[in-house]
């Protein structure tokens, strides 16, 4: 006969062992009797998420509630406003362009309600990155992270080469390659010396792109209603000209969706930022709350004035359609306002992205998804060599734009939008997990600090839209190359983890994760 033993414990000690048998129901204190190879344990209906999840020391909590905020803000705020969105009106129509950015706010918060369980739950540098690991496979983990990372380092250099272009034009004496190599100087030093540093830059950085957006929205009412400017009242005229609301048929809008997706995505920075921030569980839900309904109503109301201001005939023929609108209202330098307006934007984008990436090689190091060596943290508590590795893939990327502009680095830039919906649906799909597992090891969806709600609906909902998104890439040849691109990136990255990676890394992950 196999030897009995008994202990009492919370559910936490039963965290990673999932597979324990339920021998008696519990009483009204939720007190369970378990079993498992002959060994007993009553076990209270808790779970220790910290060990569900665990987190990664190192990091320093220096981020305030306001930081987070304009974090998400800034990071989803960009020049996907600020210059595509006359493209999207274009193809769109007036009322389609609306439609559109409703829609894109609407999977956008969806996204935000799935990432608001897990980040408040677990609020674990990585982010997304560590609960694909932990709620699907280290495979999906190191896919997603490696995946995310190559995005954005990428689209640092388009940032720093569009911040450096906007600088030439002021100072053509002054070569585009050394405004470029100024500001990644500026953006490291950000970030080396210390996450509030970071924080309290992007927070003004952010709070420069939310004023523009709020100037541009009276002076385009006030052209509306013909209170500046020498065109009278406009009114609602440019929803009514040419073919009607919706000129290009309802399906143009299906087309528009990945750049208006595009344009919202960023947002989900709030998750990675969590891990270093002052009392996650109660700052995270409201900045969510917060940065949703401003994001949207911003995005929105800009739209709307835009298609009231601008024929969308003329729209998508416009290098800037907000300094077109400013530069109508007669206020004097509205174009040069408007440049120093992208050039914070792409700034302030690059400032996001470094951060993003360098947390990401952290916290996948720690996993031993990535080198040991991108694990280390200086005296500040700052993983200095993901910042500097990140900044040399960003320069690469500089130098295929001048040596290679038609290959590897267009080439990646195709995949921007395919890999936000992607990394969307990776949120979503390890909130549906998590939720599963949670109770499935004792825990009360009541006790969860932020609930996603009308669950399981809202995360399926995610992933039906979004790959629906992704989808209309197939009906449109000009996006050919994007779905071509991220599907040659997507493969290859998750093909290499398979051939080099696979069983050493897996059970390292899962004997951290406690599966």
């Amino acid at each position: 006969m196999q030897p009995v033993a008994s202990a009492f414990a919370t559910g936490s000690a039963l965290a990673g062992v999932s597979d324990w048998k339920v021998i008696f129901p519990g009483n009204k204190r939720d007190i369970y009797l378990c079993e498992k190879e002959g060994i007993f344990c009553m076990s209270a209906q808790t779970v220790d998420l910290e060990q569900l999840c665990p987190d990664k020391k190192g990091l320093k909590r220096d981020l305030k509630s306001r930081h987070l905020m304009m974090i998400s803000v800034g990071g989803t705020i960009g020049t996907g406003l600020f210059l595509g969105s006359g493209q999207t009106i274009s193809q769109a129509g007036p009322f389609g362009a609306i439609l559109g950015y409703m829609v894109g706010g609407l999977v956008m918060l969806l996204v935000l309600l799935c990432l608001a369980e897990l980040s408040t739950a677990m609020p674990v540098s990585g982010s997304f990155q560590s609960y694909a690991s932990r709620f699907i496979s280290p495979g999906a983990g190191f896919t997603t992270g490696w995946l995310y990372w190559v995005n954005w380092a990428t689209c640092i250099a388009a940032d720093f080469t569009a911040a450096g272009i906007i600088a030439n034009n002021w100072f053509p004496q002054i070569p585009v390659w050394v405004w470029c190599a100024g500001f990644a100087i500026s953006l490291a030093l950000l970030n080396l010396i210390s996450v509030k540093n970071y924080g309290e830059a992007e927070f003004w950085f952010a709070g420069i792109k939310v004023t523009a957006i709020i100037a541009f929205i009276i002076a385009g009412t006030a052209l509306m209603f013909g209170s500046v400017g020498n065109e009278g009242a406009i009114g609602l005229s440019n929803f009514m000209q040419d073919q009607g609301i919706f000129p290009n048929g309802f399906f143009a809008v299906f087309l528009s969706m990945i750049a208006v997706v595009y344009s919202f995505q960023g947002a989900e920075l709030v998750g990675i930022a969590a891990a270093e921030c002052e009392e996650p569980g109660k700052n995270v839900p409201r900045v969510i709350k917060g940065v949703t309904l401003r994001i949207i109503l911003f995005y929105v109301v800009a739209i709307f004035v835009l298609t009231a201001t601008i024929p969308w005939k003329e729209a998508g023929v416009m290098e800037s359609p907000f300094a077109h609108v400013f530069a109508r209202t007669g206020i004097p330098f509205a174009e040069t306002i408007m440049s120093a307006v992208v050039l914070t934007s792409a700034l302030s984008a690059g400032n996001s992205a470094l951060y993003a990436c360098s947390r990401l090689l952290w916290s996948m190091s720690r996993e031993n998804l990535a080198p040991a060596w991108l694990g280390k943290l200086n005296r500040n508590g700052v993983p200095f060599n993901g910042v500097l590795i990140t900044l040399a893939l960003a320069g690469l990327s500089l130098l295929t734009q001048v040596y290679a502009a038609d290959t590897v680095y267009l080439w990646l830039m195709s995949s921007t939008g395919l890999t936000g919906c992607l990394i969307w649906v990776i949120i979503a799909w390890c909130q549906l997990n998590f939720r599963q597992e949670y109770k499935k090891m004792g825990g009360k969806v009541r006790d969860l600090i932020f609930r996603t709600p009308l669950y399981p609906l809202v995360p399926i909902l995610t992933i039906v839209l979004n790959l629906g998104i992704i989808f209309s890439l197939y009906f449109d040849e000009t996006q050919h190359i994007v779905l071509y691109a991220g599907t040659v990136v997507l493969a290859g990255i998750y093909g290499y983890y398979r051939l080099f990676c696979n069983g050493k890394k897996e059970a390292a992950v899962q004997l951290s994760s406690g599966k």
